[in-house]
C-alpha cells in the first residue's frame, strides 16, 4: 500500500510522531509519569502491524497511585460548583472540535477504522461532553416526597471515584461516554484504556487537562487487563467499575470486585437480529442491515450480526444481499472511499478467520467474502463476508464474532422469527422491519433485548437507556440513567411537626 497511500497517511504521521517519539505514559495527578516497573510495550497500528508507539505497561502500584490521586481530588471536585463542572466540561468539548481532524485520523492510525466513520467521532464524542455538561446542574436533583407529618425529599451524590475500563473498536467516543457523565455527577476517574489501542484516549486526557480540569479528576493508567485492570476492579478505594467489552471479561470484573462489593456498570457483547418480515420496505430494510454489520469494521456491539428473513422473500433478499456484499470496498482507511479497514490485531483476525471455518464445517452457504482481499497481505485486512441457509444452532448464529461476518437464516412465521431472536445468551440490540403497526410492538415488547429499533438503524439519541439484558450486559447509559450508575440517592427525613415517638423505659 506504500506507493498508493492517500494524503490523510502523511497527516496521521505528523499528528503521531510525538507518540512515537516519547511514547505514552501514564497520567497521574495531572502528571505524565512512566510505569513504576519501568515495563512498557509495543502498540501496532493494524494497517501494516508495524511499531506506532511505546506505552507504559503499569501495575498494581500504578493503579495505587492514580487511585490515590483520585480520592485525594474527589472532595474538592464534588464541592465545586454545578456551574463551574458546567463551564468546564463545555471547555472540553470546545478543544475536541478543536482537534478534530487529529483525533480522527490518530483513531484511524491506532485502530484500522475507516475514515468514512472516523471523521464524525470528534463531533459526537463533543456531543458527548456537551449533553452531560448541560446536565451537571440537575445532577443532584431529587423528589419531594411528603406525608403526614414529615416531608421526604431525596438528592443524589457523587459516588467517588470511579474506574472506567473501554474497548479497543472505537476508543475515543466510548471513553467520552463514560468520562462525561462521571465528571458531570461529580466523580473523580481513573481510566484504563485497552491495550490495542491507547493513543486517543491518552489524547483525551491531555485536552481534559488542557481545559482546566483540576490535578486527579481524570487519571489516565496503560496496561494489561490482567494487571492494571484487575488492580482497578479490585481497588477498595474505587467504589464502581464502568466497563465496556466482551462479556466474558466483565464476568471476570464482577468476581474481582466482589470483595469490595463494587457497583458494576457493564455494556457486554452482543448477537444482535434483525428481524426482515415480507411486508417491510425492503430496500431500506437492505440498506439498514449491510451498514449495522459492515460499518466501523464489523466490530461493534450492536452491530446486526444475525439477518432473519421471511421465507417468502427470502431467495431474492438474499440474492441482493450477497451482491452489495460483494461490492462493499475493503482497503486503506485513510481512504474515504473505503468502507472497510483492517481488524484491530493479528490476533483478532485469527479469531474472525476462524468462524469461516466453523460456519462451512457446520453446512452453512459461504456467499461472500470468507478471507484476505487480494493486494492486502500486509496488515489485518478482512474482506466483508456472508453466510447464507444458517440455522439457530450453528456456532456462526450464536456467538459473538465481532467482525465484517453477517450470518443469514430464514423463519416463516412471527413466532419462529421472535424464538430464534431470543434463542442466544445476548440481549443487547434488535432491529425489526415491518409495516404492520400492530407486529411492530408487540414483537418489539417480546425481543430479549435492551434496546429495539424499528425500521431504521441504530440512531443512537443521548437522553435514552443504552444497554442490555442477559449477557449483554447491567445497567443503562444515557440521559439521567448515567447518574443511576455514578450517584448515591440519599433520603433525608425532616419532621414538620411533634409527632408522636413510642416511649420505652418509662
Amino acid at each position: 500500500m506504500t506507493s498508493q497511500q492517500h494524503p490523510n497517511h502523511a497527516k496521521a504521521d505528523a499528528y503521531g510522531a510525538r507518540f512515537k517519539a516519547e511514547g505514552i505514559s501514564h497520567l497521574i495527578n495531572g502528571e505524565s509519569v512512566p510505569s513504576s516497573s519501568g515495563n512498557t510495550f509495543e502498540n501496532i497500528t493494524p494497517i501494516d502491524n508495524t511499531p506506532l508507539c511505546r506505552v507504559a505497561q503499569g501495575d498494581a502500584s500504578d493503579i495505587d497511585a492514580a487511585a490515590q490521586a483520585a480520592k485525594a481530588a474527589f472532595p474538592a471536585w464534588r464541592k465545586t460548583s454545578a456551574v463551574e463542572r458546567k463551564r468546564l466540561i463545555h471547555a472540553v468539548a470546545d478543544l475536541i472540535e478543536e482537534h478534530a481532524e487529529e483525533i480522527a485520523l490518530l483513531e484511524t492510525y491506532d485502530t484500522g477504522q475507516t475514515i468514512k466513520f472516523m471523521s464524525k467521532a470528534a463531533e459526537r464524542a463533543a456531543g458527548n461532553f456537551r449533553f452531560f455538561a448541560d446536565r451537571a446542574e440537575s445532577a443532584q436533583d431529587g423528589l419531594a416526597l411528603p406525608t403526614d407529618g414529615h416531608l421526604n425529599y431525596t438528592i443524589r451524590q457523587p459516588i467517588g471515584p470511579v474506574g472506567i475500563i473501554t474497548p479497543w473498536n472505537t476508543p475515543f467516543m466510548l471513553s467520552t461516554w463514560k468520562i462525561a457523565p462521571a465528571l458531570a455527577a461529580g466523580c473523580t476517574i481513573v481510566h484504563k484504556p485497552a491495550e490495542w489501542s491507547p493513543i486517543t484516549a491518552m489524547r483525551l486526557a491531555e485536552l481534559i487537562h488542557k481545559a482546566g480540569m483540576p490535578p486527579g479528576v481524570v487519571n489516565v493508567v496503560n496496561g494489561i487487563g490482567e494487571t492494571a485492570g484487575k488492580a482497578l476492579t479490585e481497588h477498595p478505594d474505587i467504589k464502581a467499575i464502568g466497563f465496556v467489552g466482551d462479556s466474558k471479561t466483565g464476568r471476570a470484573i464482577m468476581r474481582q470486585g466482589a470483595d469490595t462489593l463494587k457497583r458494576v456498570h457493564f455494556e457486554l457483547g452482543g448477537k444482535n437480529p434483525v428481524v426482515v418480515f415480507a411486508d417491510a420496505d425492503l430496500d431500506r430494510a437492505l440498506d439498514a442491515a449491510l451498514f449495522m454489520i459492515y460499518s466501523l469494521n464489523g466490530e461493534r456491539c450492536t452491530s446486526s450480526s444475525r439477518l432473519l428473513v421471511e421465507r417468502s422473500i427470502y431467495h431474492d433478499f438474499t440474492a441482493r444481499l450477497t451482491d452489495r456484499v460483494k461490492r462493499i470496498r475493503v482497503g486503506d482507511p485513510f481512504d474515504p472511499d473505503t468502507e472497510i479497514g483492517p481488524l484491530i490485531h493479528p490476533e483478532h483476525l485469527t479469531k474472525v478467520t476462524r468462524y469461516v471455518v466453523v460456519g462451512q464445517q457446520e453446512g452453512a452457504t459461504l456467499a461472500a467474502g470468507g478471507g484476505r482481499p487480494e493486494g492486502l497481505e500486509q496488515g489485518n485486512f478482512f474482506e466483508a463476508t456472508l453466510f447464507t441457509d444458517a440455522t439457530r444452532t450453528m456456532r456462526i448464529a450464536r456467538e459473538e464474532v465481532f467482525g465484517p461476518f453477517l450470518t443469514v437464516l430464514p423463519f416463516d412465521s412471527d413466532e419462529e422469527a421472535l424464538d430464534i431472536a431470543n434463542d442466544v445468551a445476548y440481549g443487547l440490540a434488535a432491529y425489526v422491519w415491518t409495516r404492520d403497526i400492530t407486529r411492530a410492538h408487540t414483537f418489539s415488547h417480546d425481543l430479549e433485548a435492551g434496546m429495539v429499533w424499528v425500521n431504521s438503524q441504530n440512531v443512537r439519541y443521548l437522553p435514552t437507556p443504552f444497554g442490555g439484558m442477559k449477557s449483554s450486559g447491567i445497567g443503562r447509559d444515557g440521559g439521567d440513567y448515567s447518574f443511576d450508575f455514578y450517584m448515591e440517592t440519599k433520603n433525608i427525613d425532616i419532621a414538620l411537626g411533634d409527632h408522636r415517638i413510642p416511649k420505652m423505659g418509662k
